[in-house]
């Protein structure tokens, strides 16, 4: 059968109208017709009009006579109501020999009726029955075909009717035109399914005639019809004829398969059809394929299957294939320009290969007869593949000949490619059956099998970039892993090696530092690994790996050049690692000897560059700190860093400069000299910088230099640094002191003061670099160094230490005068998407001439650098441990030292003479305060240039020089402690980031904290608990002094450390202490908040136990029943708590800030109980807390809110309360939300603040009754911000209520009803806080003193948290408790009419903080609307409800008279507002126009 959708509609014949008017009947006498009814002068034979008349009134009096009305007023022919009847009649009448002349009269006269299209048109249409109903007969026209005597006659004329209507093609016209409006539709519709054919054979001969002549759109039409309209009779001549006019437009293909599909054909009818659809094959059009292929399948008979296989083989061309060239190459890899066409052939054959075994059984056997290699085509593995995925019965068979062919080399793997690549969307659906195929090629024991298994597992991961797809084929591999069979293993390991080389590799570009250490150490064992095997794939992951690394290394771009040299060193950490004793001694040597070559390459490529060679150090360091690697690689990274003395140190005779010269018109001096007039060299700073100006400076690759140099000699010497502890400490050559007083920097020249700044720069992390060396010594890591060095070593850090401060606050105060980008001295800037500048300041070998006296021999050098100390230590010679210098010595390399020369770094007579220091007159009476202990703001936006303090450095805060004396500080060493618990506390922000937001920017570790585990550091630092607690006690001592004594005792140490003696340097102690305080209490509570204490038992007992008070109030112990034992966590958890608390209450009597920190710190110790009783509960897998450590916390958190309470009721000082309250909002609010949080009832409290509290505070007073209501820390400044957590917890309690109201209404127990009730008159407090609040909105307005931007922004506020409070105050099932609703609806009426007097009025003022809340909580107040009314309507209560449109008022409540309707208002006077649960509706009134912009 056709199907309707296979029809191809026409258009509307012009001139045809639907609505007929109902014509005249013509007279014999009269020679014309009404208008409408007359047949157009074109159609006219040439008879004369009588004649005419008399055909067409004969026939229209025999169809009368009938029962049928030819001329219907309504429009179609009226029939009668029984047309069995009426098709009788005219049989009767037509039948008989002697109304032969009736029947031609009745034929010409339809003949001539037809010829006016609206004639012929309205006798297609179907008919009316008796004109009483509609049209639902069929057209006169079937019923006339349907008379044997006139059937022929009037198929003829119909036929003949049918080229005048060719024209219309709805392919071209502006609409596709229905059945009933296509007249030659409408004829062709009338030919089918006839009931009978008089003559079959002349009417399918005449129907094929006018068939060959047929436009295109209507041939369609027919030869989908012809099954219907003819009879198996004539099936040999459509056949031939539909031949005959495929091989002349073969754009008919679709409907002559359809046709001949539907036709009853004999065998030999049958063949012939089939043959014909072959010979199509290679001619028809790509999409329409898939039909030709069905209809072949479906036609298939065991006589001709073979021929039909052969013959589709043959001549299709599947033509989505690719060749494997080009998908590789392709743009759009992945996507198929003809996947469309490509899916619906294979639709079609699997569809068609489901429904017909035999079609599969023919495949195979084709399959395997097919013996020469060239014969095999991509469809055959596709055929394959589609038997494969059909049925299970079939499966074996096909993997059977799909290995078969494989090993016999007909399928490889350029066609798996073809099939396979750049068609991913087009093998989705197949994706199973080819992984299944997959694991079984990879787990046949016959290699090339594998091989071609590896190659598909391949082709699918690189094609199928979903994360499903690739754990699939993951799991896959895994399974044969897991399968234990050796050869089945190694083929998984080997395809596994290959998608990690081909996909990782590819994507390194966005990896972290930490992500490419991990990536290039696994590859690097792989390929270490692989090298000792033969097999094929090891040897390639090798070679790939070290391409792409000295590709990377090689690139100008630092972006792969860091790639690059991060690969190089974890290749050669892997390849020179010393534990590793299963490779033989030939293999190590080797290994050595590549390393070698990787390490000269990588130094080569980045020796001009200072940031990519900074890399190569740092990676250096932290391969010889990691592993124990070979001697001859130790031996050649110190014969590099032996040129360090060369490169930065000058010779001193007697402590002193031998020649004193200017550079750039700036005088040096030696600063920070340790070891006096007997230290041998100084670090060559000045010179150097002013130098980089010119050509190259050293000076950016010092510290890093300087760290791998200090890890060379402790590799050398057992961990002692012994050999260079001169360095320690050497002067420094900077600029003169002199510059930095008073405004002489100021004078300087932009050249001048840009050397300045970059000496103390360098000078900074030069100090760095010493203490992340030489804490080593000092910790007990080594047990090399002795007593007697341990703590002159200690002295020298601390007067270092001393030194940092110093410099840095010099730097920053000469950055906040002349602004500066300072270079980077470490590579930790996660660079992409650009190419930067590699050079930085460019080093092109030392181009400027430098001339350095040489020494007779090594052993002078050597001594210049190691300390006297050391050479005096009375260690005979034999027994001293060798330095650096002698493993160099030994290696035989040679390095030279001296002092510049004079024409060294001096400039021409333009660069000096004018610029002299000694020609400038300075007022150093304009002196700029240094606060040593302030927080170098302008420092800290370049910090992360900075080399970083490693955590090593942190042990000096557990050696003091501190002795009971006058004071808790005598040697000032609470700054230098400071200076260490900011580093510690940024360190501690980057495993615990205070929000989402910040954690997000850390896409890697923080310098100084790479490959460092949040383990690892806790470990580090846990010693340093108890002396936390140390520090904190000296700072509150000295707070508790209340005065700036000993004030020397920093000045006296400040000199002992070198520091040139500049006036404007000064120290705060009671700053010092205050921050000190701060930073100690963050550090406590940053550590409480690591995920990590609270899951170790011993680290938090360490952290808790360090902050212990001398005595635990026994009041805190108050109702725990039994008391916690000492030593217990719960009893340490007490102790904390009250040793904080203890501190709160002496910081309520300094600052704002610290009490406010110490609250925090107490909700910090509060949140860690919770946090410990939930990782214990999880641990004993039970719902409920064993021991009393669940008992401890209400009591604490009571504790807690009263603490809360003592802050905000504390009358800080006015003007210091306001600063903090602008600059410190968010502590306020995390203040008062721990008040209200923690107290017995946050629900009453709540009522009492915003009914009581709050309102007061919003009053006019006078200026002796700003604290009237009780709260000092209330006042216009805070409003907002207690205005704001007053509607957040109020909206947090509701949240909750509801909550407990639908979980109380899931049980029907008579008891839960009281529950039920209870919680419904709390939420009456709820409601009437939120009326409260909202109504303040008003009485805000009237206070003058009151700012416009506050006023908006509790507008703002009202308006949000209002919408939120009717969302979820709507979860409330009303109809189950409908009177304590209503009364809650009456109440919240008070609240959404002021609601939507604020969303008026900010629309009408434009004020759009407030407007963008407005929709959702328009939304929210209409929601609520029709939920009170559907309360309403179905409850008893004697509330009526009255739903109108509300009046347009400001917040003082006066009608906006422009927005008012005079009859509302008088209605509005005459009928006063009942106490019902009224509520206002945004829509439907103009003059609520505001209101109706909300939705």
């Amino acid at each position: 059968m056709v199907l309707l959708h296979q029809q191809l509609s026409s258009r509307k014949r012009p001139g045809i109208n639907r609505q007929f008017p109902p014509p005249k009947i013509p007279k014999p006498t009269t020679t014309t017709t009404t208008a409408t009814t007359s047949v157009s002068d074109e159609s006219r034979r040439p008879q004369n009009d009588d004649a005419e008349g008399t055909d067409i009134d004969k026939m229209v009096s025999l169809l009368a006579e009938a029962g049928c009305t030819l001329f219907h007023p309504s429009g179609p022919p009226c029939l009668p109501s029984n047309p069995h009847n009426f098709r009788r009649h005219l049989h009767r009448l037509f039948s008989s020999s002697s109304n032969a002349s009736l029947r031609s009269a009745f034929l010409s006269g339809f003949s001539l009726y037809i010829q006016s299209s609206q004639n012929l048109h309205r006798v297609l249409l179907p008919s009316n029955r008796d004109g009483l109903g509609p049209a639902t007969c069929e057209s006169l026209v079937r019923h006339l075909l349907l008379v044997p005597p006139i059937q022929i006659d009037l198929q003829n004329v119909l036929l003949e009717k049918l080229p005048e209507y060719f024209d219309i093609n709805p392919e071209y016209s502006g609409r596709l035109s229905s059945l009933d409006e296509d007249v030659a539709r409408l004829i062709v519709n009338h030919f089918r399914w006839l009931d009978f054919l008089v003559d079959s054979y002349a009417f399918t001969n005449k129907l094929l005639q006018v068939l060959s002549i047929c436009p295109l759109h209507l041939k369609k039409e027919i030869i989908v019809s012809l099954p219907e309209i003819i009879g198996d009779q004539n099936n040999k001549a459509v056949v031939d004829s539909l031949e005959k006019m495929l091989q002349e437009d073969s754009a008919i293909i679709v409907p002559v398969l359809d046709s001949l599909s539907n036709l009853n054909l004999d065998n030999q009818l049958q063949e012939q059809v089939v043959t014909i659809a072959l010979s199509c094959i290679r001619t028809i059009d790509a999409e329409h394929l898939p039909y030709l292929l069905r209809f072949l399948f479906l036609s298939a008979t065991p006589t001709n299957v073979r021929r039909i296989i052969s013959q589709i083989r043959e001549q299709l061309k599947f033509v989505g294939v690719a060749s494997s060239c080009t998908v590789k190459h392709s743009k759009l890899k992945g996507k198929s320009t003809l996947g469309n066409t490509n899916a619906s052939i294979l639709d079609a054959l699997r569809s068609s290969l489901r429904f017909k075994n035999i079609l599969c059984q023919e495949i195979l056997k084709e399959t395997k007869c097919i013996e020469r290699v060239q014969d095999h085509k991509v469809i055959d593995i596709w055929l394959l593949v589609l038997i494969y995925m059909n049925g299970e019965s079939l499966q074996k068979s096909v993997e059977k000949i799909f290995k078969k062919k494989i090993i016999e080399g007909c399928i490889h793997e350029v066609m798996i490619d073809q099939c396979i690549g750049g068609n991913m969307e087009l093998v989705q659906d197949y994706f199973s059956s080819f992984l299944s195929l997959s694991e079984y090629l990879l787990a046949c024991k016959e290699q090339k099998a594998r091989d071609f298994g590896i190659h598909m597992y391949s082709i699918l991961f690189e094609e199928f970039v979903d994360t499903f797809s690739r754990q699939e084929i993951l799991g896959a591999l895994v399974t044969h892993v897991g399968s234990g069979i050796s050869f089945e293993v190694t083929s998984a390991l080997d395809t596994m090696i290959m998608l990690v080389s081909k996909c990782v590799l590819d994507y390194l570009e966005g990896f972290s530092v930490e992500n490419l250490h991990k990536v290039y150490e696994f590859f690097s064992h792989l390929a270490i690994s692989a090298r000792s095997r033969e097999n094929f794939f090891g040897s390639s992951i090798s070679n790939e790996l070290f391409m792409i690394v000295r590709k990377q290394v090689n690139s100008p771009d630092l972006k792969y050049k860091k790639m690059g040299l991060i690969g190089t060193l974890k290749i050669v950490s892997c390849l020179v690692d010393a534990n590793i004793s299963t490779c033989p001694a030939p293999s190590m040597q080797a290994n050595s000897e590549e390393a070698l070559e990787l390490l000269k390459a990588s130094l080569e490529s980045c020796k001009q560059f200072p940031l990519p060679l900074i890399l190569f150090y740092d990676e250096l360091i932290t391969m010889l700190d990691c592993r124990s690697v070979q001697p001859a690689i130790v031996d050649w990274i110190g014969k590099h860093v032996g040129e360090f003395e060369s490169m930065f140190l000058s010779d001193l005779e007697g402590g002193q400069l031998s020649v004193k010269d200017l550079y750039c018109g700036l005088e040096g001096e030696l600063m920070m000299n340790l070891d006096g007039d007997i230290s041998p060299i100084c670090l060559n700073i000045l010179p150097l910088v002013s130098s980089s100006l010119q050509s190259s400076t050293n000076l950016q690759i010092l510290p890093a230099n300087f760290l791998l140099l200090s890890t060379i000699e402790r590799l050398a010497n057992h961990g002692s640094l012994g050999g260079i502890d001169a360095l320690l400490g050497c002067p420094l050559h900077l600029p003169s002191s002199k510059y930095f007083s008073g405004d002489c920097l100021q004078s300087l020249t932009g050249k001048q003061k840009h050397i300045v700044c970059l000496s103390l720069y360098y000078a900074t992390n030069w100090i760095r670099e010493l203490l992340n060396a030489f804490c080593t010594q000092v910790i007990g890591r080594f047990a090399c160094t002795t007593q007697a060095t341990r703590e002159e070593m200690i002295v020298k850090l601390f007067k270092r230490l001393r030194n940092l401060l110093f410099l840095e606050s010099l730097l920053n105060n000469s950055l906040k005068l002349y602004p500066l980008s300072l270079p980077e001295l470490h590579l930790h800037v996660e660079h992409s998407g650009f190419q930067p500048n590699l050079v930085g300041h460019v080093e092109k070998k030392n181009e400027h001439k430098k001339t350095y006296e040489s020494l007779s021999s090594s052993k002078k050098r050597k001594d210049r650098m190691m300390s006297k100390a050391a050479k005096d230590s009375g260690i005979d010679g034999k027994l001293r441990q060798p330095t650096i210098f002698d493993v160099l010595k030994k290696a035989g390399a040679t390095t030279s030292q001296g002092t510049p020369n004079d024409d060294s770094c001096t400039l021409s007579p333009k660069c000096r003479t004018s610029e002299s220091a000694d020609q400038h007159t300075y007022d150093t009476n304009k002196n700029i305060s240094l606060e040593i202990s302030a927080i170098f703001k302008v420092l800290e936006a370049q910090r992360s240039k900075f080399r970083p303090l490693l955590v090593d450095c942190f042990s000096i805060l557990t050696f003091s020089t501190n002795q009971d004396s006058c004071c808790p500080d005598p040697a000032a060493e609470l700054p230098l402690h400071l200076y260490l618990l900011r580093d510690i506390r940024h360190k501690l922000d980057f495993f615990s980031p205070p929000s989402k937001a910040f954690s997000a920017q850390h896409f890697s570790a923080p310098p100084g904290l790479s490959g460092v585990t949040v383990s690892q550091f806790l470990a580090k630092i846990t010693p340093l608990f108890p002396t936390f607690k140390k520090h904190f006690n000296a700072a509150v001592s000295i707070l508790k002094a209340g005065n700036e004594n000993c004030e020397e005792h920093w000045k006296v140490q400040y000199a002992s450390a070198g520091n040139p003696d500049i006036p404007n340097v000064v120290l705060s102690r009671s700053s010092v202490c205050t921050s000190v305080f701060k930073e100690i209490l963050h550090c406590f509570n940053k550590m409480l908040s690591l995920a990590d204490v609270n899951l170790d038992k011993q680290i938090l007992s360490d952290l808790l136990e360090a902050f212990q008070p001398l005595k635990i109030s026994d009041s805190i112990f108050s109702g725990l029943l039994p008391v916690p034992l000492p030593g217990t966590i719960e009893y340490l958890y007490c102790g904390a708590y009250s040793f904080v608390e203890d501190v709160l209450d002496l910081a309520c009597s300094f600052s704002f800030m610290l009490a406010s920190e110490a609250l925090l710190t107490l909700e910090s110790i509060a949140t860690s109980i919770m946090k410990f009783n939930d990782k214990l509960m999880q641990r004993n897998n039970r719902s409920t807390s064993m021991g009393s450590i669940e008992a401890v916390l209400p009591g604490l958190r009571s504790r807690l809110s009263t603490s809360s309470h003592k802050i905000l009721m504390h009358n800080w000082d006015k003007e210091n309360s306001e600063n903090s309250v602008k600059s410190k909002g968010e502590i306020m609010q995390k203040i008062l939300q721990v008040y209200l949080e923690n107290s017995e009832s946050t629900s009453d409290l709540l009522h009492e603040l915003a009914c009581s509290i709050l309102p007061q505070a919003q009053s006019p007073k006078t200026t002796e009754e700003d604290d009237y209501h009780g709260f000092p820390t209330l006042c216009p400044a805070t409003f907002n911000i207690w205005y704001r957590v007053l509607h957040e917890e109020n909206l947090a309690i509701l949240n909750k209520l509801v909550k407990e109201v639908v979980h109380s209404e899931k049980s029907r127990a008579a008891v839960q009803l009281d529950i039920v009730k209870e919680l419904l008159t709390k939420l009456q407090k709820s409601v009437n806080v939120l009326v409260s609040l909202v109504d303040m909105c008003r009485t805000h307005d009237k206070i003058e003193k009151t700012s416009k931007i506050v006023q908006v922004t509790v507008h703002a506020m009202a308006v949000k948290y209002g919408g939120k409070f009717v969302d979820s105050f709507l979860k409330i099932h009303f109809q189950m408790h409908n009177e304590p609703v209503i009364q809650l609806v009456k109440e919240l009426q008070k609240a959404t009419r002021t609601i939507q007097t604020l969303c008026a009025e900010a629309k009408g003022l434009k004020q759009t903080v407030i407007t963008s809340k407005i929709p959702s909580t328009k939304r929210s107040m209409e929601r609520f609307l029709f939920r009170v009314k559907a309360l309403l309507h179905t409850s008893s209560s004697e509330c009526t409800f009255w739903m109108g449109n509300l009046k347009h008022k400001d917040l003082m409540g006066q009608v906006v008279s422009s927005q008012a309707y005079m009859d509302d208002q008088n209605d509005n006077n005459n009928n006063p507002e009942e106490p019902t649960a009224e509520e206002e509706q945004c829509a439907g009134d103009a003059s609520e126009e505001e209101d109706r912009e909300m939705e």
